[in-house]
């Protein structure tokens, strides 16, 4: 789905060629048909040869009306700028291109409209004019197609014009955030009540859910949603869409207002942004001058404070700060036009960098400073570059992304609830020696490791794990940063249920040590022997042959502990021998090697490996021949 806006001079067919391009007529007030001059916004609605659903928004062309244009080319994907054959570029032509340059809108096609009324001479002759006065905009490089909308020439070159275009336009169907509605036109319809349509951008609207409508704060619910006159349960961004609004009544909703989420976007009465002077603009602009601001469908008075300069010059840009009359709904990225009150002229552009700055004194580093690291990106976009895919400490994430810590934080928190950014520890807040990691990062380093195991398992089939070292040497994790963001993100999986860990090893959570057939033969066998004489256990010549691995199984299992290096006793027996020496120790006092060995009918061989495995251990202490408690 796209957006496809007009533009153009007065007279020069613009809603002529929508009607014939769409069988829909724009112009649907009476006094627009009686006078055939648009006035407000029209609509219509195309469906390419390649099958491509377009909404076309018809814009007026008299310089009277440029603020209803306005209100209609914010949210367009493409543009068509209408001129008429038989009169070339006309003052309201150059505006409505410097509109569209300021917008930032890249695509679109040059359609010369009455093509019927002027030879092949002179149609290439307005061609040539028109590509020279276009040079440098954004249409430098459009296409051109002459087409007449009376006689039907062209038009079926033009829709294939258009389908070739938008194969190169970027859709902005794809939900990057909170939905966005800014109203262009408000009305009701019997038994429904208010409708206001707009352009949705950013996110999806759905029937049923609870909406705001900002600056005013109105609270309303969406009752029924319309693309192109069919019902729809969601609204995807991109697209024109009605809104039948439940609680809010149309006296209420001004063109400007945006229809969005409760608590997602709030109003603001100071802007920041980078402005951008035509290079024609009539005069220089001059600190605290009075314009006419126009963003999303919103026009709203303001005054300029000038940050860097005396003066902005004609085709120059610069750092500003707007204030504004009235409250609006804005949001960081969004690009504005400005015009002088009178003559009334659209001057300049720009794109907001800061919906909600503080108010700036003038000619200071530090403020210019932090508005170009802005403009760089979004304080979201700008800590997730520095991010990457690799942990970085707080402290290290925030110098980085060049932010201030108050914006890194409050970037940090839009992140986290976007799921776009983790903070691998268990804090609620950020804080030093807190450790960071974008999503994809970390979903990569999870696969990765996952992958790492498997191998290891099916390499290891009776090894309870992989050493945590060898696994963190292995996917070569935050080198050179230490082992605590490998160990927070180790614990994160551990909770999630990835992998199971140990002081040290990991394995996968789902995973555990499987004998064969062979091999479970020989281990019932081992451990009948062990049992069989529990405290005389078989020597090590005959469990060595076992092998290291199938060994090594019997012991991280729990069924056989060693207690030196020499000798192995079963589970039971050794636990039986631990708790014969506490109870020994805390009612005599004492314990020899002697009356260990001859309460339990052993030797003094392993009578005295058990102790000295207790002494290592601090369970027991040597006193001469007697161990007493640790």
């Amino acid at each position: 789905m796209y957006v496809i806006g007009t533009a153009g001079h007065v007279d020069h067919g613009k809603s002529t060629l929508v009607h014939a391009l769409t069988g829909i007529n724009p112009d649907r007030l009476a006094e627009e048909q009686r006078r055939e001059m648009t006035i407000e916004l029209g609509f219509a609605h195309l469906k390419l040869p390649s099958g491509k659903q377009v909404s076309i928004v018809d814009v007026p062309g008299h310089e009277r009306f440029i603020k209803n244009m306005l209100a209609g080319v914010g949210g367009i994907d493409a543009a068509l700028l209408i001129v008429a054959a038989d009169e070339g570029v006309m003052p309201q032509t150059e505006e409505h291109v410097h509109i569209l340059d300021l917008l930032g809108v890249e695509h679109g096609l040059i359609v010369l409209t009455k093509r019927d009324l002027v030879d092949d001479e002179w149609l290439e002759l307005v061609c040539e004019d028109v590509r020279g006065r276009l040079a440098g905009t954004v249409l430098a490089q459009a296409p051109m197609v002459p087409v007449s909308a009376r006689s039907g020439a062209g038009l079926k070159e033009l829709k294939l014009a258009i389908d070739q275009l938008l194969e190169q336009t970027p859709s902005r169907t794809t939900a990057r955030g909170m939905p966005r509605l800014p109203i262009d036109r408000v009305f009701t319809i019997d038994g429904f009540g208010t409708v206001v349509t707009g352009t949705l951008t950013d996110g999806p609207l759905l029937v049923g859910q609870e909406i705001v409508v900002q600056p005013q704060g109105l609270r309303g619910r969406v009752r029924g949603l319309q693309t192109h006159g069919r019902k729809e349960e969601a609204a995807v961004p991109g697209t024109r869409v009605a809104v039948n609004l439940a609680g809010i009544g149309v006296d209420e909703l001004p063109r400007g207002a945006v229809v969005t989420l409760p608590g997602q976007l709030q109003p603001t009465t100071l802007l920041d942004l980078k402005l951008r002077l035509v290079a024609d603009a009539p005069r220089a602009l001059e600190q605290n001058d009075a314009l006419d601001l126009f963003v999303g469908a919103a026009e709203v008075r303001c005054r300029v404070t000038l940050l860097e300069a005396e003066t902005l010059n004609p085709g120059l840009e610069g750092w500003v700060q707007l204030r504004l009359e009235q409250p609006i709904a804005v949001a960081r990225g969004d690009r504005c036009i400005v015009r002088i009150p009178s003559p009334s002229v659209t001057i300049g552009g720009g794109r907001v960098q800061d919906a909600h700055p503080p108010r700036h004194r003038r000619f200071r580093p530090e403020v210019i400073a932090a508005l170009d690291t802005l403009s760089r990106g979004t304080p979201g976009e700008l800590l997730l570059h520095a991010l990457g895919q690799t942990p970085l400490e707080w402290a290290v994430a925030v110098k980085s992304s060049g932010l201030d810590e108050t914006t890194a934080r409050d970037a940090l928190a839009e992140l986290r609830a976007a799921g776009q950014v983790l903070l691998l520890g268990a804090e609620a807040q950020p804080q030093p020696g807190s450790w960071l990691m974008a999503s994809p990062g970390f979903a990569q380093f999870s696969a990765t490791l996952v992958d790492v195991l498997q191998g290891y398992h099916k390499k290891w089939p009776l090894r309870s794990g992989m050493p945590r070292e060898e696994l963190r040497s292995k996917i070569g994790f935050a080198q050179g940063q230490g082992g605590r963001p490998f160990d927070l993100a180790l614990r994160r999986l551990h909770d999630h249920g990835v992998v199971a860990t140990t002081e040290t090893a990991v394995r996968l959570h789902d995973w555990q040590p499987r004998l064969n057939q062979t091999q479970q033969r020989q281990v019932a066998q081992l451990l009948h022997d062990f049992r069989a004489q529990p405290y005389t256990p078989p020597v090590k010549a005959e469990w060595e042959p076992l092998g290291a691995d199938l060994l090594s199984y019997l012991l991280e299992s729990g069924q056989l502990v060693r207690v030196s290096a020499d000798v192995l006793f079963a589970a039971d027996a050794f636990h039986k021998l631990v708790e014969w020496t506490i109870h020994t120790l805390e009612t005599t006092g004492e314990v020899t090697v002697a009356s260990l060995r001859d309460y339990f009918g052993t030797t003094r061989k392993y009578a005295l490996a058990f102790l000295e495995y207790l002494d290592e251990r601090k369970t027991t202490r040597r006193v001469g021949d007697v161990r007493v408690k640790y």
